[in-house]
């Protein structure tokens, strides 16, 4: 069984033969990690499952890593004889790989092409080996999907435990903001300490059910690292009742340092937060749908009758008459849980009708947007659609007459490259941040000569 739990940062900082005396200057980190380091070996694990964000991440699928052990050092920080050895408990990953198999859950050591133990890794070994080395290690990686997924991989690890016969501690690594302070790695953005203060109530009070309702958007503007690897971790104590014990949070060189341990209980059915949070989602789910107008519903029709039975709807009798009569470029945006899941869409017209270019372009969404699995009929519960319809684009002289919010962009150039950008997207905020994302879409390198177009949309949501 899980006999307890801990969430540390990796600081590479904090380890002397690094810091080579800098690292007095986080001695509050310095005595946490001792803390922990102490909690750990007085539990006498056989096993710890360390979740790193260093770890090899891939956008759809959880690496878990693999073989029967590795080794590592801090050789890029100039301190090579720092060097560690592990063993990894193979049973336990069988089975790991097994439940997520049968849960449908991307996982697995299958595309493991990173043997060597990250710093997300070792940082935290670094503290625990001084005091305890009776151990076995799993590592395992985070991914590019939802956090609500990762709540649900936790669980499988969870489920892995409960069938093992011997003692699991989790060790959830992870720093927090990187833009904390104007000289630390990213300068400051209020989002930084705005994070850190929420991250830590949260996780103080074993709030675990709030980690999956970070928006991507808040997440990436904080710059953190381990949001996920602690919803991993979350998801591993669902349903278990637990005593949280705050030790320490710092960000002395503007990047956020937080101790949290957890005690564990027996089993607690009010913390189930999978099902809480899922319940809670497919209800705004349907409230915006039922409030949403004529596009956002013909274009939500479409998806759900693609998906169940691979059907394009009937254009319904009660249309707006320019829904049938004008024609326009048409995008339809598919978002789960705050991510993206599909976005396809027209310049210019390409259909006799808007309601049509709705119809076709809410199939691709759902069904061919090359980043994207297809949508499966058990996430249509919890999708939320957007419909933008494109007013005629208009050549521009240069980024001095685009507005982030106001307009989209069309970077183009003359072998026929070209990239789109919907204007007032979460996360995009400057004009610059716009044309680069719209390049890259449309394989335009910043050396090549292209041309500029500008257009607004009217967006149904």
């Amino acid at each position: 069984m899980i006999i307890g739990a801990v969430m540390v940062p990796h600081p590479p900082i904090a380890v002397h033969e690094i810091g080579r005396g800098e690292e007095a200057k986080i001695q509050t980190t310095l005595d946490s990690f001792a803390a922990v380091a102490d909690y750990i070996a007085g539990q006498k694990p056989d096993t710890i499952v360390l979740t790193t964000p260093h770890a090899l991440m891939y956008r759809d699928w959880f690496n878990i890593s693999r073989g029967a052990e590795a080794y590592g050092d801090f050789s890029r920080y100039r301190a090579k004889k720092v060097s560690f050895h592990v063993d990894y408990d193979e049973a336990f990953v069988k089975r790991l790989e097994e439940l997520c198999r049968a849960e449908n859950i991307p996982a697995g050591t299958e595309y493991d092409r990173d043997p060597e133990l990250d710093q997300g890794t070792m940082v935290p070994l670094y503290f625990i080996n001084q005091k305890y080395t009776d151990y076995k290690l799993v590592r395992i990686g985070l991914s590019g999907y939802p956090l609500s997924m990762h709540y649900r991989f936790g669980m499988m690890i969870q489920k892995a435990a409960q069938e093992a016969d011997r003692r699991i501690l989790l060790v959830a690594s992870g720093d927090l903001s990187h833009c904390e302070k104007e000289d630390g790695p990213y300068g400051f953005k209020p989002e930084g300490p705005e994070y850190d203060a929420r991250l830590m109530q949260d996780m103080s009070s074993a709030s675990f059910g709030n980690l999956m309702r970070y928006s991507d958007t808040f997440l990436d503007k904080a710059q953190e690292c381990g949001h996920r690897s602690f919803t991993i971790m979350a998801g591993a104590l669902d349903g278990l009742a637990v005593h949280a014990r705050t030790l320490s949070h710092e960000a002395t060189f503007g990047v956020g340092y937080g101790f949290v341990i957890y005690d564990i209980g027996g089993a607690d059915d009010s913390r189930h937060f999978l099902d809480a949070y899922e319940a809670a989602m497919k209800a705004e789910c349907r409230a915006k749908t039922e409030a949403a107008d004529a596009y956002v519903k013909l274009a939500v029709q479409t998806i759900q009758e693609w998906v169940m039975n691979r059907k394009r709807p009937a254009l319904p009798d009660d249309l707006p008459k320019e829904m049938r009569t004008e024609r326009a470029g048409v995008f339809v945006s598919i978002h789960k849980q705050g991510s993206l899941r599909g976005c396809i869409g027209t310049i210019g017209p390409v259909r006799s009708c808007i309601a049509k270019e709705i119809i076709e372009n809410g199939i691709s969404a759902c069904s061919r947007d090359p980043r994207f699995e297809p949508v499966t009929a058990e996430e249509l519960p919890y999708l939320e659609v957007s419909v933008d319809v494109l007013r005629q684009p208009e050549p521009i002289d240069g980024p001095h007459q685009l507005d982030v919010k106001r307009y989209g962009v069309i970077v183009s150039t003359e072998d026929g490259r070209r990239g789109l950008l919907l204007p007032n997207l979460d996360g995009v905020d400057t004009v610059e941040e716009q044309i680069s994302i719209a390049r890259s879409k449309g394989g335009i390198s910043e050396y090549d000569e292209y041309q500029l177009e500008r257009f607004e949309v009217v967006r149904h949501e």
